[in-house]
């Protein structure tokens, strides 16, 4: 029992560090790699693991290349994954550009994908054009009808413009400038309505596609729709407009009107007092004039008798201004 032990530990050894061996070394990668019909070394893969790459993800698209008769080297893989991109993704597009007959390297490919951009979906979008729906765009003719339209844009990827070319929201955008502009600049919005091909046609000649990502094939209108009668409204809120104004004009000068009757009042007033501050001067005055000798006696008895010879005759007045309105009733 006790000649077992070493050969059991020898064994347990063995198995460890095959573990490890075949752990770090893919020789199952290889032995595929070789079937395919791709050369690559053992130390091509270990340089690969110690420079932090993932064979197979290196080795498989390689063979998928090979196989589609691609050239490219691990090199060029190798690089683009170390870059941050997706190595399968590059390869896919590049087969389907071959198998499409479409120009495009793999230096092409690369920068794309390192754009952000989906290369592969790119060249599907090159055989197979994209249709985009853009939102409702609500425009008003000069009759003052609004007018809510709807198209559909067959886009085709331009494969030269992909680096550096606008995306499909600049596509909508223009596409919805172009509607606003044609509605907009229509007389009637019957005219739209009985010729929506319009708006295809000025969005078309305007060339919107231009340093964009994508080549315009097709604009369809798919719905136009009568909105508000924004002519109306706006007329409706003008006049509302007007007659607030009006009103706050018209108040403004009754606020003035009673502004100055308030103040004639007051300076009505203000005559009354100095009236009655005059009036109680006299008795002074008239006293200070009989002490001076300024006044004589026989003068003060006819002004006396003026005084009681004017109210006899305002009571007069009085009496007689009742009698004619008595009469009168």
């Amino acid at each position: 029992m006790s000649g077992l032990l070493p050969i059991i530990f020898m064994v347990a050894v063995a198995i460890v560090v095959l573990s490890i061996f075949f752990s770090f070394v893919p020789i199952m990668l290889w032995i595929s790699a070789l079937a395919s019909g791709v050369r690559i070394g053992i130390i091509t893969l270990v340089a690969m693991r110690l420079r932090r790459v993932v064979p197979a993800r290196i080795v498989n698209p390689l063979i998928k290349a090979r196989k589609a008769g691609l050239t490219i080297d691990t090199n060029q893989l190798e690089s683009h994954y170390l870059a941050g991109g997706n190595v399968d993704r590059v390869v896919d597009a590049l087969v389907a550009s071959q198998r499409a007959d479409i120009a495009l390297g793999f230096e092409r490919a690369a920068a794309i994908d390192l754009a952000g951009r989906d290369v592969l979906q790119a060249v599907q979008m090159s055989v197979n054009p994209k249709v985009i729906e853009t939102p409702v765009v609500a425009a008003v003719a000069m009759d003052g009808i609004e007018l809510r339209a709807k198209a559909k844009v067959t886009v085709r990827a331009n494969i030269d413009r992909l680096v550096g070319g606008a995306g499909e929201e600049t596509i909508m955008a223009r596409v919805g400038e172009g509607i606003v502009t044609t509605i907009g600049s229509s007389a009637k919005h019957k005219d739209v309505l009985e010729n929506p091909d319009r708006i295809s046609q000025t969005v078309l000649n305007k060339g919107l596609d231009a340093g964009t990502a994508f080549e315009i094939l097709s604009i369809d209108i798919a719905d136009v729709d009568v909105g508000k009668n924004i002519g109306a409204q706006l007329q409706t809120d003008q006049a509302e407009a007007d007659k607030r104004i009006a009103q706050a004009k018209a108040e403004e000068r009754r606020a003035m009107a009673v502004a100055t009757e308030q103040e004639m009042k007051a300076k009505v007033q203000e005559m009354k007092a100095k009236v009655v501050e005059a009036e109680a001067e006299v008795p002074l005055a008239l006293a200070e004039a009989l002490r001076t000798g300024k006044l004589g006696a026989m003068d003060y008895y006819n002004l006396q008798n003026i005084i009681a010879d004017t109210s006899m005759r305002e009571s007069f007045g009085h009496g007689e201004k009742k009698g004619e309105d008595h009469d009168k009733k």
